[in-house]
C-alpha cells in the first residue's frame, strides 16, 4: 500500500515533467484548484512519458509494457513507477475511466508503426486516440460528465490536433512524420518527392489553404462547449481556441507556406490574445 507521503512525492515529480515541457496547456495552470491541477501533472506526465517512447526511442515494448502496467491497475508496477502512483491515485480519486488513457497509448503506437494516413478519414480516426481523449479528461476532471459534451470537446481537440500538424509540416516530414493524407496529395497533384524536398508549390498552397479552413470548422463545431461549462475552465477553454484559430491565422498570412518558416505565435500575439479574453 502507497503511504501519503510516496504520493505526494510522485505528484511533484509529474509536475516537473509538466513543467519542463512546453505545452499549449493552459488547464495547468496556477489558477486551477490544486487537486484538479496535480490530476492534470498526472496525466500530463503519463503521456508524455509514453510520447517518448514512441517518438524519442521508438520503443514498442516499453510501451506495450506502459499500457500493460496501466490496465493492471489497480495493482501498481513492481517497481512503484511514481508516474502510476501519482496516476492511479487521480484515478481513483476521479474515477477516471482508464479507456481515455489507453486510447492515449494506440496513438503512440500508431506512431512507433510509421502512421501514413490515406483519407481523411483515416486522419480524424487518429485524432480520436491522440487528441480526443485529452478533452473528455479535462471535462471529467472539472465535474462534467455529461456524455452529450464529448462532441464539442471531440471537436476541439481534433481542430487543435489538425492545427499542430499543418503548423510543424517543416519539423515532421524531415523525420518521416507525414500527416497529410495521401488522397489529398493525389488530388492537389502532389509529389512524394516535392513534398519530402519541402517545396511549396502553388498546388501545396491551395490544398493547406483548404486544409486550414476544414480545421476552423472544427473549432466552429466545439464553440457550443463554451456555452455548457463555466469559471475558470471556461476561460482556459477560450484562451486554447483563440490560440489554436491565431496560428491558423499565422498560416494564411504567410500564404499558407508552412515549408519554408514554422508559423508561431509571438509574445505580443499572446499578450493580445490574453487581453481580448479579459476584455471580451
Amino acid at each position: 500500500m502507497t503511504n501519503h507521503k510516496d504520493i505526494q512525492q510522485a505528484y511533484a515529480y509529474c509536475k516537473q515533467i509538466t513543467l519542463r515541457h512546453y505545452e499549449n496547456f493552459p488547464v495547468a495552470s496556477i489558477l486551477i484548484p490544486t487537486p484538479i491541477r496535480k490530476a492534470i501533472f498526472a496525466v500530463y506526465a503519463f503521456a508524455r512519458h509514453a510520447d517518448d517512447l514512441a517518438d524519442i526511442q521508438k520503443n514498442r515494448d516499453a510501451l506495450i509494457e506502459w499500457r500493460n502496467w496501466l490496465r493492471a491497475y489497480p495493482q501498481l508496477p513492481k517497481n512503484h513507477h511514481p508516474i502510476f502512483v501519482a496516476l492511479f491515485d487521480t484515478i481513483r480519486t476521479f474515477q477516471l475511466p482508464l479507456t481515455w488513457l489507453d486510447d492515449l497509448l494506440t496513438a503512440f503506437l500508431m506512431d512507433v508503426e510509421g502512421v501514413r494516413f490515406f483519407t481523411f478519414g483515416d486522419m480524424l480516426t487518429y485524432c480520436r486516440y491522440s487528441a480526443n481523449p485529452v478533452g473528455r479528461i479535462i471535462l471529467h476532471l472539472f465535474g462534467y460528465r455529461d456524455t452529450h459534451l464529448y462532441p464539442y470537446a471531440d471537436a476541439i481537440c481534433t481542430a487543435l490536433q489538425l492545427t499542430n500538424f499543418w503548423q510543424d509540416v517543416q519539423i515532421d516530414i524531415p523525420a518521416n512524420r507525414v500527416y497529410i493524407p495521401n488522397s489529398l496529395l493525389t488530388a492537389y497533384g502532389i509529389t512524394d518527392e516535392e513534398l519530402r524536398s519541402l517545396k511549396c508549390t502553388p498546388q501545396f498552397q491551395r490544398m493547406m489553404a483548404d486544409l486550414v479552413e476544414h480545421t476552423r470548422r472544427f473549432y466552429q463545431k466545439g464553440q457550443p462547449l463554451l456555452t455548457h461549462v463555466r469559471g475558470r475552465l471556461r476561460r482556459e477553454l477560450q484562451f486554447t481556441l483563440a490560440g489554436g484559430m491565431a496560428i491558423l491565422d499565422k498560416i494564411e498570412a504567410q500564404q499558407f507556406n508552412v515549408m519554408a518558416r514554422r508559423p508561431v505565435l509571438t509574445k505580443w500575439d499572446w499578450a493580445k490574445l490574453i487581453t481580448r479574453q479579459f476584455i471580451g
